[in-house]
């Protein structure tokens, strides 16, 4: 399961990714928003990171209108490792050196093709642990002691 989320600058690229998902074969539980009306992008980090860290869901997808604030508010979740991808090379290693567990885009600067393949190239990579793992590590003790 893929737990998903935008807020009004994110809703036609959420639309389109999941479509994309669904044809991949892949289960996805949208945290809205459903329509165009203004929301908060903070809340929608909200429902949807929770979902990641209970283990509800494999990871999450997040999107506001250029994948910033989203990406802020996501990792202010502890726990979360939420990046900004606006290209498939950064995606890929996302999820190979950072384990990323959220990815971030943005709806008003990524077209549907390129976000489409975005979410491949992070779906298609693995984590390579090793010293990427003590990095990890390393952010998770920060975390911890602050």
């Amino acid at each position: 399961m893929i737990a998903i989320g935008c807020d009004h600058g994110g809703l036609e690229l959420k639309e389109s990714v999941i479509k994309h998902l669904k044809d991949r074969g892949f289960e996805v539980k949208d945290f809205g928003t459903y329509t165009s009306d203004s929301v908060d992008y903070p809340d929608i980090a909200a429902k949807v990171c929770p979902e990641v860290l209970n283990g509800s869901c494999e990871f999450g997808i997040l999107i506001c209108g250029t994948g910033i604030g989203i990406s802020i508010a996501a990792n202010k979740h502890k726990g979360i490792r939420a990046a900004l991808c606006s290209d498939p090379y950064s995606a890929a290693k996302t999820k190979e050196h950072n384990n990323a567990n959220v990815i971030c885009m943005g709806g008003r600067v990524t077209g549907p093709d390129l976000a489409n393949t975005i979410v491949d190239a992070y779906i298609d990579a693995k984590f390579e642990g090793g010293r990427h793992q003590n990095r990890i590590r390393k952010i998770t003790d920060i975390e911890n002691n602050q």
